[in-house]
């Protein structure tokens, strides 16, 4: 089989895992104990990784699909020479749940709802499952129901179809089946531990309908009044999707190991919560009218903290505040398109990132009216505890935002946001408590700022550099005006976008991270709108917004990277920072004197 484009998959998710599923009716994805968990199906990353395709026989019928509005339940409609069928997929929500109860019990079931629309369909079930990203070959079990039963290792799948008798081959379960105008046909694909609780049961067609009132009705209780609300929308809806309920934590990715380039190896596991994303996820939540989302994230990330020490603050943490996320190698997966290794866990957990206390410290301050009474002992010793350590530390080599695995620099935006940290720990000092330093802190602010207006311009470049002593661009430098630490008409600022613009400019709106980057970096794209927008040129980043976010799939998802030959897209998908910087640029361009 051809690999799919990673643009053709659509996303679905039940905030406790997540499933992406083809225009060819494949579900290729999906780790159902949660968005961290292994596999069951992982086709994405292998051609034996494990799948299961719901699909009319035969290729080359039209595709539409669409989500349900407000929603991340997708509609896909084929249409045969035979006629024309619907597919309507969704990860369960628990039945009944509305709101912000979405997530905290999903029974781990996926659904998919067969309906005739006109003439008369032989439809093709093809069920390949493969737990344990593939290492596993389930038994395959035929119930007295005509469900079929699927257990191997810690793994129990039941797979049901109310009116058809499903028969289980050794490895796989194929079945065809006709359908007619009118005619609906529901299968649901129920998710157990071995040693746990049983597979949940549900009516597929019902269920649906109540996952879809779900997602409804937590959309409703949001309201976005800016610019560009249709994609601002269906982006906050992503961000619901990729939030782990149970904990608040907003995974990075569902996904792990699609590539930033074909056959290349700079391919990681995103499905977990990284901190330096912190005050652009808030702000996006904050933004998308979203605020119990942003105060549990900002729980989340308290909690896994913990209290402050001498040990650099982790990057990253699993969805439950897990440290230790220790990365191996899959070697028995392909990798898509042949893109080897595929990854599980995340090395950068024990990097030393200088910039993590500022984006914590900088979501604190953005909250700190909304969390009123909330800002107590626990607050105050974890803001303390960043600021001195940021004080101690800001002169160390790190390494930065981009996580290289070679070694550590003086990377520009690192230094900046130390700057971020003691600038805002300045301002929240009079909450602080005696303990706060503000005086001193200041001090320690104006040195930083010194440092990196000294060091980290380039004269022969004219512009700020990824790091001092360096003269390589790095599109990082577009975050200085956007957290404040410079504005964009500053001349050696507004020339430092112009040098980006120039060098790092891909076509199509894109923006690179550095110069031999494979692809545009669709985060970047969307600071250098910011930019234009704070520099006073509202049309011009109007116009980029347009073309930067027309980088959507069909069911506007965003990945990580675009390439800017082909327009495909690149690496893990749906991506959080993408859709969060599309919503925060939108913002921006709604009220450009936001904070």
């Amino acid at each position: 089989m051809e690999q799919p484009a990673i643009s053709d998959y659509g996303f679905l998710s039940d905030c406790r895992s997540a499933a992406l599923v083809g225009r060819n009716g494949s579900i290729d994805w999906w780790c159902p104990d949660r968005f961290d968990s292994p596999s069951v199906f992982a086709r994405l990353l292998d051609p034996d990784g494990g799948h299961w395709r719901l699909a009319p026989v035969g290729t080359g019928h039209r595709v539409q699909r669409s989500y349900q509005p407000d929603t991340l339940v997708l509609r896909t409609v084929h249409h045969t020479p035979e006629g024309s069928v619907a597919v309507t997929d969704a990860l369960a929500a628990e039945q009944g749940a509305r709101a912000h109860q979405l997530g905290m019990h999903s029974p781990a079931v996926l659904l998919r709802v067969v309906e005739g629309l006109s003439g008369r369909v032989r439809m093709a079930v093809d069920f390949r499952p493969r737990p344990e990203y593939g290492l596993l070959t389930p038994y395959l079990r035929e119930q007295d129901d005509g469900s079929v039963l699927a257990s191997a290792g810690p793994v129990v799948l039941v797979l049901r179809c109310a009116g058809l008798r499903l028969r289980a081959a050794e490895d796989r379960v194929r079945h065809s089946f006709e359908v007619a105008a009118g005619e609906v046909v529901g299968f649901d694909l129920a998710y157990g531990a071995a040693y746990g609780d049983p597979p949940v049961r549900m009516d597929p067609v019902a269920s649906v309908g109540d996952t879809v009132r779900a997602w409804q009705a937590f959309r409703e209780s949001h309201h976005y009044d800016g610019r560009y609300a249709e994609v601002v929308r269906q982006s906050a809806t992503v961000l619901t999707g990729l939030t782990y309920a149970r904990s608040g934590a907003v995974a990075a990715a569902p996904t792990t190991s699609l590539p930033e380039k074909l056959g290349g190896d700079r391919n990681y596991d995103y499905r977990f919560s990284w901190l330096r994303d912190f005050a652009m996820t808030m702000r996006a939540l904050w933004v998308a009218a979203c605020p119990d989302e942003a105060s549990r994230l900002f729980a989340w990330a308290a909690y896994s903290t913990g209290r402050i020490g001498d040990q650099p603050v982790p990057v990253l943490f699993g969805l439950e505040g897990e440290r230790d996320i220790s990365e191996h190698l899959c070697a028995n997966l392909a990798g898509y398109a042949n893109s080897r290794p595929v990854r599980i866990g995340n090395d950068a957990w024990q990097q030393r990132q200088l910039d993590v206390p500022g984006e914590v410290v900088s979501a604190i301050w953005r909250l700190r009216d909304y969390l009123g009474d909330q800002f107590g002992a626990e607050l105050g010793e974890m803001v303390l505890g960043l600021t001195e350590q940021v004080a101690a530390t800001w002169q160390l080599p790190d390494r930065g935002i981009w996580e290289p695995r070679d070694s550590e620099r003086q990377y520009l935006s690192s230094k900046v946001l130390c700057w971020v940290a003691m600038d805002r720990a300045v301002r929240l000092a009079p909450r602080l408590g005696e303990r706060a330093d503000a005086r001193r802190w200041a001090g320690i602010r104006d040195e930083i700022r010194a440092t990196v207006l000294r060091e980290g311009y380039d004269e022969r470049r004219g512009a700020y550099t990824g790091a001092f002593g360096s003269a390589e661009l790095d599109a990082a430098a577009l975050y200085l005006p956007v957290v404040g630490f410079l504005p964009a008409n500053d001349p050696r600022m507004r020339a430092t976008i112009e040098a980006i613009e120039r060098e790092l400019g891909a076509g199509g709106g894109l923006i690179r991270r550095w110069a031999d980057d494979p692809a545009g970096f669709l985060l970047c794209s969307f600071w250098l709108v910011e930019c234009l927008v704070l520099a006073g040129e509202r049309e011009r980043a109007e116009r980029l917004f347009a073309e930067v976010a027309g980088h959507v799939n069909d069911v506007g998802l965003l990945s990580e990277q675009i390439d800017p030959s082909t327009g495909a897209h690149l690496g893990n998908t749906p991506q959080a920072l993408s859709h969060i910087g599309l919503i925060n640029a939108a913002w921006r361009l709604t009220d450009p004197t936001a904070d």
